[in-house]
């Protein structure tokens, strides 16, 4: 992949420390820039004079002091462990969400781990979802402790988001030695009204010219990657899932052909970002 920044979003927490050695791996090997990253919405107010609204207060110098501490010993670490890696910082006082959509504009990646400190256990951090949906660049969630020669799996259904998948997924696979899974699931249906874009009545035997179809090039344009195309007749995020168990990662699209008109984050990738057994790459059209 070409060298840009990667941005990482970092609270110490240990689901930020496990994207910050995602990041630092993955620039070591594409000599991209790692900034640790840090927002923070301040939700004290000073005292309201009649009808008028009180201004917020914003966090005093030891509060700033703070959180440079906390970044400087992200960096500090990073230079031990990962020395060939170029590192900065940065810090804003806005919505984490917000501010890492609008930063994703200038970036190659943005990291972050499923969950901060101040989200509920067991469940993913709203930033983390928001962020997926809105990125203008790859949004990788770190997940598990998978093993470095394991395969990565990209789920395709046609669609131009999932054809952005695969472009990501195939580079991936590519640079790392690892095989590709290709999966192509359709949800199995037992009559005809209930067919859907997304649905399949038969087997899917039917499917395979279509997914040789979606794989033309692909071989030609990286002649030593083992890619192995998979049907399924199995709801996607059920099959997706599944094969997160035995990956290094799970690379989707935004959203596939079945989801609803205007929805920037498909339930597909919804489900996998909250139950992938690995690491989830949202990738955006």
């Amino acid at each position: 992949m070409t060298a840009k920044k990667i941005i990482v979003g970092y609270d110490r927490s240990a689901d930020s420390k496990a994207a910050a050695a995602w990041a630092l791996d993955e620039a070591a090997r594409t000599g991209a820039v790692v900034e640790f990253f840090f927002a923070y919405e301040w939700p004290s107010w000073a005292p309201a004079v009649s009808t008028i609204a009180a201004p917020p207060v914003w966090p005093g110098g030891e509060t700033d002091r703070a959180v440079n501490g906390m970044l400087d010993e992200a960096v500090t670490t990073a230079r031990l462990t990962h020395p060939e890696v170029r590192t900065r910082i940065s810090i804003e006082r806005a919505s984490a969400a917000g501010a890492l959509v609008e930063r994703s504009t200038e970036a190659g990646l943005i990291v972050l781990g499923s969950r901060g400190h101040s989200d509920v256990t067991g469940l993913l951090g709203s930033v983390s979802v928001a962020v997926s949906a809105h990125a203008s660049c790859p949004v990788t969630v770190v997940r598990g402790d998978a093993r470095a020669t394991a395969p990565i799996v990209v789920g395709i259904d046609g669609s131009e988001s999932a054809q952005s998948a695969l472009a990501y997924a195939a580079e991936l696979a590519d640079a790392r030695g690892v095989p590709l899974r290709v999966i192509h699931a359709r949800t199995p249906v037992s009559s005809p009204w209930e067919v859907t874009p997304g649905a399949v009545a038969t087997d899917p035997e039917s499917d395979r010219a279509p997914l040789a179809e979606l794989l033309v090039g692909w071989q030609e344009k990286y002649p030593q990657l083992e890619i192995v195309p998979e049907l399924a007749v199995e709801h996607p995020a059920a099959a997706l899932t599944a094969a997160s168990a035995t990956a290094q990662m799970l690379v989707v699209g935004t959203r596939g052909r079945g989801a609803v008109r205007g929805m920037l984050l498909g339930s597909v990738s919804q489900h996998l970002l909250r139950h992938s057994a690995t690491t989830v790459a949202v990738v955006h059209s």
